[in-house]
């Protein structure tokens, strides 16, 4: 069923970013602007991530009819297809069964926007086609779990290996626990998506942006050591936003 949902999606957004594409080339001016900067923040979701993918910012400016140029800053979880949730029968509590590593994507990006459809004054919804990229800073962190020996219990990170006696698992250790042994992986990434804003009032932003984005790092990243791991992510997203102008 998962596995049809995904396509779907993957369709639907397909369909909006080439439409988009097709008709950013035949918009013209109906307006002048009344404002020349643009920041937006959101959170996001896509398909190698779990509930909430991560969060980003955005800064825009007015470079010419119907067109903006951006500085942005996205930081995502990025997750393996091949994690699984699993309760502990120890305790009760949940661990990621064969995760060995988180991997953080911090991705500064700069890009362009262009007015497909603008909205009235105080009404309607305006669409951007947007594109931007840049480079990706990757931080590969250790995920520790709590292990029951005996009767001590002790928080190592996972190596699903030595601890593949999931029953003595207790549950995940703290979060933030490896942030010390973390490495760091270098890449880049590029998207392409459409934007939807439904601000009522002309000095705020409301919407939701959706898209694909293609990520690929310089090696493998090992996140589940027994499953097929990649050096290239390519993911369908959305992101809700809200921001002001000036």
């Amino acid at each position: 069923m998962s596995r049809k949902i995904t396509k779907n999606t993957l369709s639907f957004i397909l369909l909006l970013t080439l439409i988009g594409f097709f008709q950013v080339a035949e918009a013209q001016e109906r307006g002048a602007y009344n404002y020349s900067r643009e920041y937006i923040w959101g959170i996001s979701k896509n398909t190698n991530s779990g509930l909430i993918a991560g969060v980003a910012g955005k800064f825009s400016r007015v470079i010419g009819e119907n067109q903006f140029q951006s500085f942005g800053l996205e930081i995502v979880n990025v997750k393996h297809p091949k994690e699984l949730r699993r309760v502990s029968r120890v305790s009760g509590n949940t661990f990621l069964l064969g995760k060995t590593n988180y991997l953080f994507s911090v991705r500064p990006q700069y890009g362009r926007e262009w007015v497909v459809f603008k909205k009235a004054p105080q009404q309607g919804v305006q669409v951007n086609a947007i594109l931007a990229g840049g480079p990706t800073i990757g931080i590969l962190m250790p995920y520790y779990i709590q292990f029951a020996e005996g009767n001590q219990v002790t928080t190592v990170p996972y190596d699903p290996i030595e601890h593949g006696n999931t029953g003595n698992i207790v549950g995940s250790g703290p979060f933030l626990r490896g942030i010390g042994e973390s490495q760091l992986k270098v890449g880049a990434n590029i998207k392409a998506s459409l934007a939807f804003e439904f601000g009522t009032f002309k000095n705020d932003v409301t919407g939701f942006e959706a898209g694909f984005q293609l990520e690929a790092f310089t090696e493998r990243i090992e996140l589940v050591p027994l499953a097929n791991n990649r050096q290239i992510f390519p993911s369908a997203f959305i992101m809700l936003f809200y921001g002001g102008r000036k």
